[in-house]
């Protein structure tokens, strides 16, 4: 950066990109913990298959948290349908379910599309940092090293600023996160791809994933799933 250290960050506002699923929830949580002077919580909308009900959720859980450095939710619009068209993230047809590899529930250029508006608003907003909750097991093109460091770069420089990216659980995995966030209200998160009367369906790849990391966190499961089984 410019002219403020790594260390010295801490003192400016900052912005976490967050989903409302586990992992950016307890990112979330972690940064407001961190004292910032103000943490702004950034959602971008879609338009995908269960965007209404993630919103939903994570508006309650940021209420949860109710953290006097916890700016109010910034959500930022970049609809997809004329790039995916018919795609399953916009139908909720033939949804990857619990058997189908990660690689299933892929979405291209996602991660170009979340992290080029955030940092672009925080570069608007005099928001010195982005934080992303990108795990150390995530197997996406767009989720490397290189791929940051080349975003963070091209956006700051198309507006001269100097926002850095930061991703503090890059070289965590899903059973670590969980065991940081425990005393977070992670009953207030959804990660589900297809839900179901307003809770996790409980059959498709994200809600096995979630139940995964909890079984393997060693931690209760606080989720409604309408698909117990």
């Amino acid at each position: 950066m410019n002219s403020i250290t790594s260390k010295e960050l801490i003192n400016y506002p900052t912005a976490v990109l967050v989903s409302g699923g586990l992992d950016s929830a307890i990112l979330l949580a972690d940064m407001v913990n961190h004292k910032y002077p103000t943490v702004w919580p950034i959602f971008i909308q879609c338009g995908l298959y269960w965007e209404k009900t993630e919103l939903h959720y994570l508006k309650k859980f940021i209420n949860a948290l109710g953290s006097p450095n916890l700016g109010e939710l910034v959500v930022l619009d970049i609809p997809v349908h004329d790039l995916y068209k018919d795609h399953w993230s916009l139908t909720g047809i033939n949804v990857p379910d619990r058997e189908s590899p990660d690689e299933a529930v892929f979405l291209p250029g996602r991660n170009v599309l979340l992290t080029a508006k955030s940092l672009l608003w925080c570069n608007l907003n005099q928001v010195k940092s982005l934080s992303l909750a990108v795990l150390e097991s995530n197997p996406f093109p767009d989720s490397t090293d290189s791929f940051f460091l080349g975003m963070e770069q091209a956006i700051n420089e198309s507006v001269s600023g100097n926002v850095k990216l930061l991703r503090p659980y890059a070289g965590m995995h899903k059973t670590d996160v969980l065991k940081l966030g425990r005393e977070a209200p992670l009953e207030h998160t959804f990660s589900c791809i297809y839900p179901t009367n307003g809770v996790h369906c409980g059959k498709c790849n994200k809600c096995a994933e979630r139940k995964n990391g909890f079984t393997n966190a060693s931690m209760k499961d606080p989720t409604s799933y309408f698909y117990e089984q």
